[in-house]
């Protein structure tokens, strides 16, 4: 009788042991899958962000001038008619000292290309 009830404890702990692995290992893939699943949605955000920090409407003449504008609480670089967007920067306005952001409302004068990416340059993180 004594046999009898040890093989029974010991197929019942044997049993848990196999629940408690299998539990495990679901955990970890659930788990696992979860953090695959954010990363690639960041890295989709990153891909995004790139390619509209890139994207201009504009084509620059060499005798065009620039302004500088507060799109979105950013940087744009506009044309010389104020309404062709030539570069979207990453430069946040609220980073700016506050007289470059009062003249960001109007909009800021740039004569040159050489101006322009000194000052990008300077203000850019």
């Amino acid at each position: 009788m004594r046999n009898k009830y040890g093989i029974g404890f010991l197929s019942i702990v044997f049993i848990l042991a196999l629940a408690v692995t299998f539990a495990g290992q679901y955990g970890y893939r659930a788990a696992r899958k979860k953090v695959e699943a954010r990363l690639l949605a960041e890295a989709e955000v990153e891909r995004a962000q790139a390619e509209e920090a890139v994207t201009a409407d504009g084509h620059a003449l060499k005798e065009d001038c620039y302004y500088l504008k507060n799109v979105n609480g950013y940087v744009a670089v506009f044309l010389s008619d104020k309404k062709t967007a030539y570069e979207y920067t990453d430069i946040l306005c609220e980073d700016l000292p506050e007289t470059i952001q009062k003249e960001l409302v109007n909009g800021k004068y740039i004569g040159t290309q050489e101006e322009l990416y000194g000052f990008l340059e300077n203000y850019s993180s």
